[in-house]
């Protein structure tokens, strides 16, 4: 519908009526200037009190999210969706990574971050809501470096200012024990290294818990030894078969990838079990090794805390009549009254014995004569580093000659008032 008048751009008098989004507006044909607009709403609340504003000034003109913000909410709702995660996970998630993009330390990242900020905010929505789910988890999803993701992950808990609950052991065990295909029948497992997942996921948390009791789950990532612990469980709920399978070929029929401290985690565990089976009477007759010992690991757990007790001596508070590292005999023999053994103990003092029976165990508690108990304490500090790490090299001292320039921040030290150069005359003039 052509309209009156001339175009104040090109001067061209060809002038439409063009109907934009049920709303006229005035359009000059030849070069498109639009010389006048309709009305729009804004919102309801608008709508109902018949308040008009124009187009571009409308909140559907400013509300308008931008591609990158649109791509990076599908790939939070993509990377939900395949963890399977409840509708109310994907909507904290996607408010994380909104009000993330809004702040100034997110704007000039590289494209690989902000794609990583995504899985960020997946992870940290997880965590708050005590889901079970792992950085690595994120990682393999997203084709990350653990690293760059870590760095994303510690940005944004910073700028948001977020409290993110950390995962505790046993839900780690559990998730780490889920994507085992081992208590999954499938072809490409035998029959015999098929496991019940009730079953392995006990005794895998028993064996965690000694792990813990024993210092060698602090300070060390968790995995390898949830690794190594499974590992043992495995072995011990059918050692038959399974004894000859190695931890590598374990993880490779498990589906999982095989970390490279956990062959330490596993050598420091079969040392607390051998520990614990010299303790146990009717096992002294066995010549125990790494390899037989797994077959006893069911019994060793279940009497944990007092063969504990009996391999270790104890460094706490009641620790006077402990055992010393190379000191065995002498301490020992204060707590046996002279006799030397751990069965007089039970005869006199009847503390021991009466534990032995609490407990319903038939041993006799009694030491292996001429061993010696050496303190429970972390790994570190009884197989300390053969070569200390080198310090940093400090930069080198640079003699002071009383020329250099005087900062702003310290000159200030240096002026006085007329009243301290007086006072520091008469002072100085002192006898």
């Amino acid at each position: 519908m052509a309209a009156r008048g001339r175009c104040p751009e090109c001067g061209s008098g060809s002038l439409v009526e063009d109907a934009h989004y049920a709303q006229q507006q005035l359009v000059c044909a030849a070069c498109g200037c639009v010389l006048s607009e309709g009305l729009l709403t804004t919102t309801y609340t608008d709508e109902e009190h018949l308040r008009e504003v124009a187009y571009s000034q409308s909140t559907g003109q400013k509300e308008q999210l931008s591609r990158c913000l649109q791509r990076g909410i599908r790939r939070v709702q993509d990377l939900c969706k395949v963890l399977q995660l409840p509708a109310v996970f994907e909507d904290t998630a996607v408010s994380y990574f909104q009000r993330a993009l809004q702040l100034p330390a997110f704007h000039l990242v590289s494209l690989e971050k902000k794609e990583l900020l995504g899985g960020c905010c997946v992870f940290v929505a997880c965590r708050q809501h005590r889901w079970p789910l792992t950085m690595g988890t994120v990682c393999s999803l997203l084709y990350a470096r653990q690293e760059l993701f870590a760095s994303v992950f510690l940005s944004l808990q910073r700028e948001l200012g977020l409290s993110v609950p950390a995962l505790s052991l046993a839900d780690l065990v559990t998730t780490h024990l889920n994507s085992f295909r081992l208590v999954q029948p499938t072809a490409s497992v035998p029959a015999p290294f098929l496991e019940d997942k009730e079953q392995l996921l006990a005794r895998t948390m028993a064996i965690v818990e000694l792990a813990s009791e024993t210092w060698l789950v602090t300070g060390r990532h968790p995995v390898p030894v949830v690794t190594a612990a499974a590992f043992l469980a495995w072995q011990s709920l059918r050692p038959g078969p399974r004894l000859c399978c190695p931890l590598a070929r374990f993880c490779r029929l498990a589906g999982v990838d095989l970390p490279p401290p956990a062959h330490l985690r596993l050598r420091e565990l079969l040392e607390i079990l051998l520990g614990m089976a010299s303790q146990l009477s009717w096992l002294r007759g066995f010549r125990l090794d790494k390899r037989t010992v797994v077959k006893h690991i069911g019994d060793l757990l279940q009497h944990r805390l007092l063969l504990l007790k009996r391999a270790f001596s104890q460094q706490d508070g009641q620790g006077q009549q402990d055992t010393a590292p190379g000191q065995g005999s002498g301490s020992q023999g204060s707590l046996d009254k002279g006799s030397g053994s751990q069965g007089s103990l039970d005869k006199d003092s009847g503390s021991q014995g009466s534990l032995d029976k609490e407990s319903g165990c038939p041993w006799a508690g009694k030491q292996q004569r001429g061993g010696s108990l050496r303190p429970l304490l972390p790994p570190c500090l009884i197989h300390p580093r053969k070569r200390p790490r080198p310090a940093a090299p400090s930069a080198p001292a640079v003699a002071l000659t009383g020329d250099e320039p005087i900062s702003d921040s310290e000159i200030e030290q240096y002026l006085r008032s007329p009243e301290e150069i007086r006072a520091f005359r008469k002072a100085k003039a002192w006898p």
